[in-house]
């Protein structure tokens, strides 16, 4: 069963004609990079952009958005972009309340968020999926541990243990021997974090997060804590991977380790793979504003999706960026 991109199957798309081109590792501990899509087009800037873009939302897009910022900037230099990436959770209320007009997020906004946004203004919000991330675990480097099953994390990181396994507090209970009676050290987000309601879900089936777990507000501080703890374990996205810290793979049950790169999240082999969206406020029939509606057409392009592999992320098949073009008509 294909396992990655499942989680809604309104956005579920074909992805098995994609012919994938990998290419040597660029960044620690990942087996295989991927080069972009050869139909991706580039972008061609048009007159009459100007004026204030403001984004607010995922702390996980935060570096992709500020990346993409700068890079349409130099397209248009009389655009200004203000970048806020303090949480999923903070996309919605600030399309809601006017105070951004890009609403990025590492995860589907949940039924009560479009409720939410359906109320003000009688239709639901617009979702552009704009990269792949196949969101990690995280060790420290010299932790020598070869792979986890969705059972062993959720015994390491909830108090519930929905997947049917037991507490696992020691790295030897873990599987590294070697490591007897060691304590397992627990980073991760925060609850306005859009990762951390994901890993939530798929991760420990929705179950409760241990009392133990050090909440850290960004990404890069999860990843940090472990980098400086040996005995750490934190997770999330995986263009935050640093060479002080090892993405491990992952196993559904009992299969085979599958480490997260890019082949692996599109055959749906990797359990944690997810897309990463901008929501944005468009009235049906209608186009969406010049300067927005431009700037999700250069994510969607050549350069954009060029960013996306540059920050350590996945980049969009052709496949993708077609059907964002034909349902919303504002990426071409």
């Amino acid at each position: 069963m294909n396992r990655a991109f499942t989680y809604h199957a309104t956005h579920n798309l074909p992805l098995t004609s994609v012919i994938l081109c990998l290419a040597l590792v660029g960044f620690p501990r990942l087996s295989a990079a991927v080069t972009l899509d050869d139909h991706l087009l580039a972008y061609q800037s048009v007159g009459g952009v100007s004026g204030n873009l403001n984004s607010i939302g995922s702390d996980t897009l935060n570096n992709l958005m500020t990346y993409w910022a700068e890079a349409f900037q130099q397209q248009y230099p009389n655009v200004k972009i203000g970048v806020e990436g303090k949480g999923s959770t903070t996309a919605p209320p600030a399309l809601i309340e006017g105070t951004a007009q890009l609403g990025p997020m590492s995860r589907e906004m949940k039924p009560t968020e479009i409720d939410a946004f359906e109320k003000k203004f009688g239709y639901k919000p617009t979702a552009f999926k704009v990269a792949i991330d196949a969101l990690a675990v995280f060790v420290h480097k010299d932790n020598p541990i070869k792979g986890l099953t969705l059972q062993q994390i959720d015994g390491i990181f909830s108090s519930t243990y929905k997947r049917g396994g037991k507490n696992i507090a020691t790295w030897d209970a873990a599987g590294v021997s070697e490591w007897a009676d060691r304590p397992i050290s627990l980073y991760g987000r925060n609850s306005a974090s859009g990762t951390y309601g994901y890993f939530k879900e798929h991760s420990l089936a929705k179950g409760d997060y241990k009392p133990t777990v050090k909440e850290q507000v960004g990404s890069s501080a999860v990843v940090q804590s472990v980098s400086s703890d040996i005995n750490g374990i934190g997770y999330s996205g995986i263009g935050y991977v640093t060479s002080g810290v090892k993405a491990l793979p992952i196993a559904s049950k009992s299969e085979d380790f599958v480490e997260p790169t890019y082949e692996n999240a599109i055959s749906g082999k990797y359990p944690l793979a997810r897309f990463l969206f901008i929501y944005v406020n468009k009235k049906p029939g209608q186009p969406l504003d010049t300067l927005v509606a431009e700037f999700i057409k250069f994510v969607m392009s050549k350069e954009g999706q060029g960013i996306v592999i540059k920050d350590g992320y996945f980049p969009l098949p052709i496949d993708i960026v077609n059907a964002m073009a034909l349902q919303t008509g504002a990426a071409k």
